[in-house]
């Protein structure tokens, strides 16, 4: 039976805290700008002293700020801030200016390291076996006791077993919410609407005269029907990433980028709306999964802190998995510390039907 690990909150009866003076707030001087010297907020929980009590930043961020206001800490993002918000300040973690990184509450285990040895980071040559069972312990708890997030690039559109394991995982509910862009929903689309992806046969992988007209005119026929919703309703689609979403009723993000095109109705065309639509998934998640896409990946690693806090005020941990083919995406996730992500290097089509196969989906 999979057990979340206890979080072991600071000892706040030490000297250290006690002494401790209470952190300073400073008004931000203009919209959208911090004042000087502002706290800026790490992937860890971290606690800052106001009229003598300790109080944890529950809802945190990465590269954020810390704001004092109706005797809660908000962490706000700097474009986000107004004239006169009360931002916390200090640069120093240890309590010295009334405000405490805490980055060992779960107290995760340790391994010790020799002076040298082989094969210590994880690449193409690591075994994954383990972190498959691990994995597949936890998608199983957090089905029902967590939501579970995932990222995805377009990848699993083109191949048919994919998007099939795909589909099995958000109907069997181990799916709460996707963050993508254009080209996933599109090529998935695609799939389902003309059996390709970019205009190549979904199953043998070979090009279809006219192929390259394929994923336009899925978006131009999407666009025509109003939304995904009535384009699966009228054209009769039955399979499919997007298709499971809008039948279980499974929210997704789609982030427009540059070079998308159409695009679907979907899409976020303002960075800043789609970045905002992202974290409202992400404030609640409690695993994060992220597949084939890097920027993506990143960008949801920027607001994905390594804890929650749940409505009965437990603190728990945030497990966050990065999967690629590239060792440079994976371990890029990982420099952002062992609580909040652990690379799988593997091809993300193998990945998803192997996952389907071990949870006997």
């Amino acid at each position: 039976m999979f057990q979340l690990r206890p979080y072991f909150p600071p000892d706040f009866s030490e000297q250290r805290f006690q002494n401790a003076p209470d952190a300073v707030c400073v008004p931000a001087p203009f919209d959208g700008v911090a004042p000087e010297h502002y706290h800026a907020m790490s992937i860890f929980p971290e606690y800052f002293k106001v009229n003598g009590q300790w109080l944890l930043a529950e809802e945190s961020r990465m590269d954020c700020v810390a704001v004092y206001e109706n005797g809660r800490i908000i962490v706000r993002e700097f474009r986000l801030l107004r004239k006169g918000d009360l931002v916390f300040t200090g640069r120093t973690e240890d309590a010295t200016d009334g405000i405490y990184v805490h980055p060992n509450g779960f107290r995760e285990e340790e391994k010790e390291k020799e002076t040298f040895a082989f094969r210590q980071n994880r690449s193409r040559e690591t075994a994954f076996s383990r972190d498959y069972d691990e994995l597949y312990d936890l998608l199983r708890h957090e089905r029902d006791h967590g939501k579970i997030v995932w990222v995805m690039g377009p990848a699993f559109a083109f191949d048919h077993d994919a998007r099939a394991a795909m589909a099995k995982l958000i109907e069997n509910g181990y799916v709460h919410a996707i963050l993508a862009g254009n080209a996933l929903a599109t090529h998935d689309l695609e799939a389902a609407y003309l059996k390709t992806a970019l205009g190549q046969d979904i199953y043998t992988q070979r090009s279809v005269p006219n192929g390259h007209y394929h994923h336009l005119d899925t978006i131009n026929r999407v666009r025509y029907h109003g939304s995904i919703a009535n384009f699966i309703q009228n054209e009769n689609i039955h399979d499919g990433i997007i298709y499971s979403c809008e039948k279980c009723g499974v929210p997704y993000v789609l982030g427009g980028s540059i070079r998308d095109d159409g695009p679907l109705p979907p899409v976020y065309g303002d960075v800043y709306a789609a970045q905002n639509a992202m974290r409202d998934q992400i404030r609640s998640a409690t695993t994060v999964i992220s597949m084939a896409t890097m920027l993506h990946t990143i960008a949801t690693g920027n607001m994905t802190p390594s804890f929650r806090v749940l409505p009965d005020g437990t603190v728990r941990q945030v497990y966050f998995y990065c999967v690629d083919v590239s060792e440079f995406v994976v371990n890029k996730l990982a420099d952002r510390g062992s609580l909040s992500a652990r690379g799988i290097v593997t091809n993300v089509q193998d990945f998803v039907v192997n996952l389907q196969k071990g949870l006997n989906l």
